[in-house]
């Protein structure tokens, strides 16, 4: 599940490379995600339950605190990574957010009570090496600092909205885990849907129009985004959201391969070592969580 979330994120972020440098904003962009995602997820969660004769569980506050904190972090964290590839080129932009990893760890032992032994730090540290040495600009005397802060903030949210899909999917049991995690997906992206439409409505006048008028190509954003999304709730029901996410840092290799065949972007041999790292870092990190 984990490995389909991944290449489906991939095709969502090319996706809305292309509507945020051809029609519309970033908020537009990061709305389109979640406008087309609900209804899909929605009926998924209603069919599912019917299918299999489940009752529509219980959904207690401290479950609709874990999915309103997801989804709040989530948004903001799909925002600076739309924002972030204004700065940087595909694979690199989106290589930033891998701090994430290191983050989700931390967090997950704080928030859940989950920890990542000692190999599993030595595999986040080897890629924070990596994404460090995507931090620096080719050619460039200083760091981009904006892009480092957007990269990094991005990282934190996305692994601050792991850990609460994961209690979110946790307050659903003793469910069985495909319904924990449709029925977290679906209230996720209702409440989304609607705190991002306020959010146009009065910040960007005409967005909500222009995301509507380009439905034909907003509506793969959403498709894919649930789709995708699915899979990360899925997984975050089954194990530890830091090993997900670690495993997760495939997307690196789907992503690299979609910033050389599909935009035709050079990778300087810095990003490339980089890169490397991450990945490298991907391997260390999955063989501490199988032990």
């Amino acid at each position: 599940m984990t490995l389909f979330a991944a290449g489906v994120q991939t095709l969502r972020f090319m996706l809305q490379k292309h509507l945020a440098g051809a029609r519309l904003s970033v908020g537009g962009a990061t709305f389109s995600r979640f406008l087309f995602g609900f209804p899909l997820a929605a009926l998924v969660a209603v069919s599912f339950l019917s299918m299999t004769a489940t009752p529509w569980p219980h959904l207690s506050a401290g479950f609709w605190g874990f999915v309103l904190a997801g989804g709040a972090a989530q948004v903001a964290a799909t925002f600076l990574t739309v924002a972030l590839f204004s700065m940087r080129n595909f694979a690199v932009g989106v290589a930033f957010t891998k701090t994430e990893t290191v983050q989700v760890a931390l967090f997950s032992a704080v928030i859940l009570g989950e920890w990542v032994g000692p190999l599993g730090w030595i595999g986040i540290l080897i890629g924070m090496v990596g994404v460090l040495l995507l931090t620096k600009q080719p050619g460039a005397a200083r760091l981009n600092l904006r892009a480092v802060v957007y990269g990094i903030g991005a990282g934190a949210l996305f692994g601050l909205s792991s850990i609460f899909y994961r209690g979110a999917t946790l307050e659903l049991q003793p469910l069985e885990f495909f319904a924990r995690a449709i029925v977290a997906l679906a209230c996720a992206t209702f409440a989304q849907s609607i705190g991002m439409g306020i959010y146009l409505r009065l910040r960007e006048p005409g967005e909500l129009r222009r995301v509507l008028s380009a439905w034909r190509s907003t509506i793969w954003v959403g498709i894919a985004g649930v789709l995708g999304s699915a899979g990360w709730f899925t997984a975050f029901s089954l194990q530890n959201a830091a090993f997900v996410r670690a495993l997760g840092q495939v997307e690196i290799v789907f992503t690299l391969l979609a910033s050389v065949l599909v935009f035709h972007e050079r990778l300087h041999r810095r990003e490339a070592i980089g890169i490397a790292l991450v990945v490298g870092s991907l391997v260390v990190v999955v063989l501490a969580g199988t032990r």
